[in-house]
């Protein structure tokens, strides 16, 4: 059945910080959270008579924004985020608190404080939740074709190549340093059926300094693989089982910043075999698992015709869906399906751009963001062409207007699009942000206490930028959007991944 907006109400109350210009209580979610931030606070007393600085290795001042509460955002023209050793966000404070000036005096003193400059702002680091790495080579290539074309003329001959693995570092460090240049902290990544290859992209990672999900693929159906590009059963789950040791066990990432993602391809491209042993190495290793559901009318009816389920009640069944599942794409989904990603606490990657040039249809945005479902946003690299998540939260809203304007002119306007169906600019960069966060069971995506200070300096100054914010014509919302709509690679002048100073121009 078609989703017609009904989803039931989910069973306690989704609990949000507050947006009223303070600094909100952090999301609640039922998922794990990060330590706990060690040694002393930095606090100030009744008396405003400041502790010791000891517990802050960095802090950094000026204007700043993000989205504690879907639909909602938080401005401070001029606050102080301090960061301790284990990158983590110690206080988010006001420059209405007491004793602020000389808490920022204190830290300069102490060499600890990084000031921006009028026109800069600090934001939280983005979250790609569907990236295809070794599609990087074919970025803005073929996507005027049908979508099994594309496939077989260009996608499996190139992920194909990364049997060789110096083929893999060729590509693999320029992609991460490109994602990480636009301002993406976090993201989820599809490798290819090769171990060797798949281990370097978790490398490269970890020594660029880039939080990364990275999945080894699964595809050992012949009927719908290429005979040069596939993989058996047994030897597939060998590897996976394999990989995800090989990923937990890399030096350097005792902090687990790299995380091995469960990956089948998608229900056509897996034996009945295959997703069940998947699933079994999703329980025994308590791991993120990552696929394709419900893509395009074929791979709905595929699963449908084969199994007389849809893709989530495949997943679910094969024991693959659960609290760290990333569906992408999720755009023929019933009511049913909805429920059953939500009760699991399962998260949707939408991808909005390639939805424009595969799925042959829009997803329901608007009615997932109101069920409470988890979601988040993906590129699609290199189903959609560009690295950038500010422009996929572009593509988001552009992808809801379309939906709800309709695009047959020889209808009424009345008749032509869905009502209701819009979401805005702040929507799609709560996604962005703490969406995206949820869905990889990490503690991103907010400047607060707490949570890691993944974290991005947006220069409206900087040379040739699209950016103008004309002083007195723009309300702190109107900078915001601003900031999502024309944030270029050149504009994004400092990323901090786990407190770690990644990108500096």
């Amino acid at each position: 059945m078609a989703h017609g907006g009904n989803i039931p109400a989910p069973d306690s109350p989704h609990k949000s910080g507050s947006a009223d210009g303070q600094a909100g209580t952090a999301l609640v979610s039922s998922r794990p959270t990060l330590p706990a931030p060690i040694g002393r606070r930095l606090l100030l007393d009744t008396k405003n008579k400041m502790q010791p600085i000891d517990t802050c290795c960095f802090a950094v001042r000026g204007a700043l924004y993000h989205c504690p509460v879907k639909g909602e955002f938080e401005h401070h023209a001029d606050a102080l985020v301090q960061v301790d050793a284990e990158g983590t966000i110690i206080d988010l404070t006001p420059a209405s608190a007491p004793g602020y000036a000389e808490l920022c005096q204190a830290l300069a003193d102490a060499g600890k404080l990084t000031e921006l400059t009028p026109g800069q702002y600090l934001m939280p680091g983005m979250v790609d939740l569907h990236v295809h790495a070794p599609q990087w080579p074919q970025a803005g290539k073929g996507l005027d074709l049908p979508l099994y074309d594309w496939l077989q003329d260009y996608t499996f001959p190139l992920e194909a190549r990364f049997e060789d693995p110096e083929f893999a570092r060729q590509v693999y460090p320029h992609l991460v340093n490109a994602l990480l240049a636009n301002g993406t902290t976090s993201a989820v990544y599809f490798a290819t059926v090769h171990n060797p290859a798949s281990l370097i992209l978790a490398e490269t990672c970890l020594a660029l300094g880039q939080r990364g999900y990275v999945g080894k693929i699964n595809m050992d159906d012949a009927s719908q693989c290429p005979p040069y590009y596939i993989e058996t059963t047994d030897q597939g789950l060998a590897d996976t089982e394999a990989f995800i040791q090989q990923v937990r066990a890399l030096p350097g990432n005792e902090q687990q910043l790299v995380n091995p993602v469960i990956t089948p391809r998608f229900v056509p491209s897996c034996t009945p075999e295959m997703l069940k042993g998947l699933g079994e190495l999703a329980q025994r290793y308590h791991c993120h698992v990552q696929t394709h559901c419900s893509e395009s009318d074929w791979a709905r009816d595929y699963s449908l015709e084969h199994y007389g389920q849809s893709d989530v009640e495949i997943y679910r069944d094969m024991g693959l869906l659960g609290s760290r599942t990333i569906l992408a794409h999720s755009i023929f989904l019933s009511d049913e399906d909805m429920v059953a990603i939500r009760d699991a606490q399962a998260a949707i990657a939408h991808c909005p751009l390639s939805n424009m040039y595969f799925a042959n249809a829009a997803m329901k945005t608007r009615e997932v963001l109101d069920g409470d479902l988890q979601v988040g946003l993906g590129t699609d690299l290199a189903g959609a062409p560009i690295p950038s998540v500010f422009h996929t939260c572009l593509d988001a809203v552009n992808h809801s207007r379309v939906r709800e304007d309709g695009t047959d002119t020889h209808r009424p306007a009345s008749e032509r699009g869905e009502a209701g169906s819009r979401i805005s600019f702040l929507d799609a960069y709560w996604m962005a942000t703490v969406g995206g966060g949820l869905a990889i069971d990490a503690k991103v995506g907010l400047l607060a206490p707490g949570y890691a200070f993944d974290a991005l300096v947006v220069d409206a100054n900087a040379q040739d930028s699209d950016l103008y914010l004309p002083e007195g014509m723009d309300s702190p919302r109107d900078v915001l959007e601003k900031l999502i709509c024309l944030t270029r690679r050149h504009n994004i002048r400092t990323v901090w991944v786990q407190g770690r100073k990644v990108i500096s121009k």
